[in-house]
């Protein structure tokens, strides 16, 4: 291998997904490079560009949508590293968003709004869709509730990622109907933010009111969809920058002569990003959601339960059974779950130190704020910090 690795980028710059793994790999070359980057802009599952039937390089990290670009990587017979894992028959390592992690994430974003009527909007047959609609459905199930998944009449089995895209937007009238015939209120988690944008778009046709009669949620945080969609569009955020980091580091350890599985690689998440296509509380007891509304603008100044219930016509155990009911969780665990999600805000948009952070979000020792935060999220303070800033 040369000094200089020659590494080919076949990823998609034409949307988020795609620039934010570009963006992770750019971050691993420099701190670990240099490398000899050649990339062309390109949609996903565009052809390989000519210049590659003839190319001598080092290593790929590809996107593989479909067979022709996998025939033309595995003819150049180099290290490669796929991010799409759609044909798992390459040889390949392959590094992926976590689906089951994405549902978990929306059925509870949803759930924390007291939606108990939740629908699945995805493309049927689509790998990623379809993964994500039976976690969430298996989530929704298991909570009591029934999931509402929409199925069309004509699936587009054979047609690739972006060809369902664009047909979502010739089936509205179809999403429409299933709609209207979902129960209201209802929390509907989208498979990305194309097909979120869509159900939107049919909701505004029908005349039924975003967030207050269906609230919707997509999948990538591709900020430019999500700020032109009426009403805006929250979203679960991947962490793509990571999954790019991670392509490029284990590229670099097979490019350096080691043996690498080709088992899949999953990676989480990081968080919700919530803008007012799901920002309502779909509640009917006024007094728990006056509950609600009470604890999540004042968690961070060190409420208790008690100071909950001073102005609700409740007995603490009635309160609590009825909260539980609702959200499935107890208001104590709310309050904390308030907290964090503060917390997550200050690490990924300031750079206050741990102890001002705890000082502003209700805990009394930075300690115990850290160990609250690293139980429940997997990471600590900094770890997280660290992630979330990097797609700032």
């Amino acid at each position: 291998m040369a000094t200089r690795p020659r590494v080919a980028l076949l990823v998609e710059s034409s949307r988020a997904y795609g620039r934010g793994l570009l963006h992770g790999i750019a971050e691993y070359v420099r701190l670990h490079g240099p490398w000899s980057i050649y990339l062309a802009e390109r949609g996903l599952g565009d052809a390989p560009s000519a210049w590659l039937q003839d190319w001598s390089g080092d290593g790929i990290i590809a996107r593989i949508e479909n067979r022709k670009i996998a025939r033309v990587v595995r003819d150049l017979k180099v290290p490669t590293v796929d991010l799409r894992a759609l044909l798992t028959d390459l040889g390949v390592p392959r590094i992926v968003t976590d689906d089951a992690e994405v549902a978990r994430m929306g059925f509870g974003h949803l759930r924390e709004r007291g939606f108990r009527h939740l629908a699945f909007c995805g493309y049927v047959g689509a790998d990623y869709s379809d993964n994500r609609s039976e976690s969430f459905a298996r989530l929704v199930e298991a909570a009591g509730f029934a999931c509402h998944v929409y199925r069309p009449e004509r699936p587009a089995y054979a047609a690739g990622t972006e060809a369902r895209e664009q047909q979502g937007w010739t089936a509205e009238a179809e999403v429409a109907q299933w709609i209207l015939g979902l129960p209201k209120p209802i929390g509907i988690m989208a498979c990305n933010d194309i097909r979120a944008q869509q159900v939107l778009t049919a909701c505004r046709g029908i005349g039924l009111a975003v967030p207050d009669e269906v609230a919707v949620l997509g999948v990538d945080n591709d900020e430019v969809l999500c700020d032109l969609a009426d009403p805006p569009l929250s979203s679960i955020v991947p962490d793509t920058h990571g999954i790019g980091f991670e392509a490029a580091s284990l590229l670099g350890r097979m490019m350096g002569g080691e043996c690498v599985s080709d088992t899949l690689r999953t990676i989480p998440p990081l968080r919700v990003i919530t803008r007012r296509s799901t920002d309502v509380l779909a509640i009917d007891d006024r007094a728990i959601s006056h509950a609600v509304r009470f604890i999540r603008e004042h968690a961070c100044d060190g409420i208790t339960v008690g100071d909950v219930l001073a102005d609700l016509p409740y007995s603490r155990s009635v309160f609590e059974r009825r909260f539980v009911k609702i959200f499935g969780r107890s208001p104590k665990a709310e309050i904390l779950r308030t907290q964090l999600e503060r917390v997550k805000c200050l690490l990924a948009e300031t750079d206050l130190p741990l102890k001002q952070i705890a000082a502003k979000t209700g805990f009394l020792y930075p300690e115990y704020m850290s160990a609250a935060f690293k139980e429940r999220t997997g990471q600590t303070p900094g770890q997280y910090r660290r992630s979330a800033q990097q797609h700032l």
